[in-house]
This record gives C-alpha cells, structure tokens and sequence, in this order.
C-alpha cells in the first residue's frame, strides 16, 4: 500500500462508526447561491445542493431544526452574519458545559480566494477563519465550488493506486474537517441528469445510506468522503470538462466517533429500499421527471437507502437495457426492490458494430418540387421528384428523376413539361 494509502486508512480507522453521542448539539450553517459575478454564467442547482443537504442532515444526521440556518441566494454579509450567531450559540452552550459539533457546506461560484454570493465575495481566508474560530469540538467545512481546493492546499496532488488523493497530514489537538468538490485548478461540475452537482449528488447518496460501506446502520465522515470522492471521480471521467477531483483535509487529534447520518436506524415517518446487485439505480421523486433523490452504484457494497414514504420512479442502467418503474413505499416499510417488478427497455441501436455491421444501406427519397422558369416568359415549374440512394463503405451513389408542368405568359393554355434526371 502507498503512503498515502496507509494514512487513509489511519485516518478512516479513527472515523470507526460508533453511535453518536446523545449529549452532543449539532449546529449547521448551509449556503446555496446559483448567481456569481456578472460575467459568470448563472448556475441551475447550487441551491437546491444546499436544499438537499439541509434536508438528509435534519432528518438522518441528528441536527435540530432550531440549530439549522439555510441561506439561498443571500449575500456574503448575510452569510457572515449567520456564522456569527451560530458561533456566539455554540460559544455560549460550550461555556454550559455542553459538547457542539459545527457544519458549514457551500455550493456555488468561487475562485482561488473567495466565494461569490451574487455581486458579494467572502475570502477563503476569513471563511476559514469563521470556522476554525469556532468553540465546538468538531468543525466540518464542505465547499462544493470551482477552484475550491486552494483551501485544502491540495495542488496537483500524485494519482496513487485506492485512494487517489493527497494528504497534508497535521494533527493538533482540536478537530477541523475540509472538504472541496475540486482542486484548486478544476472546475466543479453540474449535471442536468441528475439535477445537481456531481458532488453534492453522490454526498447525499452516501448520507442516505449508499456510502454504508460496513452495513451497520451508520455513515462516517470517512465513508461519505470516500463514497463522493469515488463516485465524482468516476461520473466526471465522462464529460467534456474533464476528471474533477475532490480533496480533503483532517486535523483530528483524536476524536473517535464521527457518525454524519445514521440511515439504518429504525424509524416510523422513514423507508428503506434496497435495490437488487449488479446495476446502477437512479432513484427519482414522484415521476420520471421529478427531482433525483439519490443514486446506487452498480459496485455499491451497501444497496439500501433511507427514503421519505411516498411515490418515486426508479431507473437502472444495465449494458444493454434500462429498468424503469414507479414504487410507492408507506412509513416504515421496508422493501427489497426486485429487477421483475420493472419494466425492461432495450437501447436504441443506432449502429450495428462487429461481424454483422452493414456494409450497404439505401432508401428512397420522395418529394415535390417547384422552380423559376428556364427561359423569358415561361411560368413556374413544379411537379414530383424521386432519388433512390445507394450508401457503400465509400462512396453514396444517388440517381434522381423529376417531372415537373409549367406555362406561358403570354400563351395562355400553353403548357411546357419537362423531364430531368440527374446522377449524384
């Protein structure tokens, strides 16, 4: 194993999944903002990013509504205000003798050195310094921006085999987490499919359950980054932008549990579905055309995901066909979704590849035509066409016949037809 692959591992030993400590408050401050600087283009889901956070952290993370601030669309005064007043609580809670745990998550325009909410920027810098400065035991900052990785210090990192990131290992003695979407070069990445970036997507596919890797009901830090590290990397590799990298940096000392979300505890108000092996399963709220709610992997070891009762359409992607279907799921219930409960739909075949790949196509081509005349005095000339066309491996051979009827202007009841033919 490399180096960088003994401290991941170091790291996600410490993160052993314990249950989460009942005496301890859970304050999160969470910014979405789809606008940017003028001449940046205006994103389509930052918010509802920050929406989708905001909701999986209140319902499976133990995060009190009273304890929660959701910005979208607000200012960089407006941000640094509420991080002010959530600090000022858990300063005042921790001086009670209370344990606090504090998460900031971003999704938005930034560049190398501040975050940009509409016309307004706040600086990486004074950001970070909010949240270090912070009186809870355990602080979490998560950006999912472009360029966000200058935080992390992470700048064209070494690719290394299991786990591809590279690590600024210090450990004092209190407890900082950063997480970037990219690094400090990269572009972070929307997608219309999906409806929301990349990496927020698979952060809440994890917290719902996906990112379960020991199946024991809870989801770590280091399982969650794993899991959207992981993901990210293999759903950009795909598009034109490029591979974005997601970077991390851990400053723990010694804390040992750090339990995000905890999908597998039972609930009346909350379903689980589990999806069959094998496949990637896209899982969407209401219909086919509602918003996603999360993803299962097709090499996903936890297959199970934490979900509001309701109406929702599944979609699984196979090599060579999709599964689709609706499933209503009631509180409490869970359900193991079988590949026969779906409808099975082929691919369309646009081209056959390999030894049955056509080597001549034809067809014909039918059409009504009209013209100027081809002399002084003559009328418009139209009428029918026909163009029967041969496509070889090199060369497309297309006869053409037309007829077309025309008259005189100065002839009345004269008329003039005309044959044509033309070899293409």
């Amino acid at each position: 194993m490399t180096r960088a692959g003994w401290i991941v591992a170091l790291v996600l030993g410490v993160l052993a999944p314990r249950a989460a400590r009942a005496d301890v408050d859970r304050f999160a401050v969470i910014i979405g903002s789809n606008a940017g600087d003028a001449d940046e283009q205006r994103l389509r889901y930052a918010e509802e990013d920050a929406r989708r956070v905001f909701e999986v952290l209140r319902e499976l993370g133990g995060f009190h509504p009273e304890n929660m601030v959701l910005l979208r669309a607000e200012d960089a005064d407006s941000v640094r205000r509420a991080l002010i007043t959530v600090n000022d609580r858990i300063r005042t809670r921790v001086a009670a003798g209370a344990q606090s745990e504090l998460l900031v998550y971003y999704s938005g325009h930034a560049d190398q050195g501040a975050l940009h909410l509409g016309r307004s920027t706040i600086e990486l810098e004074q950001l970070e310094q909010l949240v270090r400065g912070s009186s809870a035991g355990l602080r979490v900052l998560i950006l999912d921006a472009c360029r966000s990785g200058a935080l992390t210090r992470v700048k064209g990192g070494t690719i290394q085999p299991g786990f591809a990131i590279a690590l600024d290992q210090r450990m004092p003695s209190d407890g900082v987490v950063f997480w970037t979407a990219s690094s400090a070069s990269e572009n972070a990445q929307e997608s219309d499919a999906l409806r929301g970036s990349f990496f927020t997507h698979y952060l809440v596919s994890g917290l719902l359950g996906a990112a379960d890797r020991d199946a024991n009901g809870d989801v770590t830090l280091g399982e969650a980054y794993q899991y959207a590290y992981d993901n990210t990397l293999r759903a950009s590799s795909r598009t034109l932008s490029g591979t974005q990298h997601p970077t991390f940096h851990y400053e723990l000392g010694g804390r040992g549990d750090v339990v995000m979300t905890v999908p597998g505890r039972a609930d009346d108000q909350r379903a689980q579905l589990s999806f069959p092996d094998g496949k990637s399963y896209l899982l969407i709220q209401g219909g086919e055309d509602g918003a996603v709610v999360a993803e299962v992997g097709a090499h996903d070891r936890t297959r199970r995901l934490s979900v509001k009762p309701g109406r929702y359409f599944v979609r699984g992607r196979g090599p060579d066909f999709l599964l689709e279907g609706a499933v209503a799921l009631a509180p409490a219930e869970r359900r193991a979704l079988r590949e026969q409960d779906l409808d099975r739909l082929e691919y369309a075949r646009l081209v056959r590849k390999g030894r049955d790949e056509r080597r001549v196509a034809s067809g014909v081509h039918v059409g009504y035509a009209a013209r100027t005349s081809l002399w002084i005095g003559g009328g418009p000339c139209h009428g029918p066409f026909a163009t029967y066309a041969i496509a070889l491996p090199a060369v497309t051979v297309a006869p053409r016949v037309g007829v077309c009827r025309g008259g005189f202007a100065d002839v009345p009841g004269a008329a003039a037809d005309e044959l044509d033919a033309e070899l293409r």
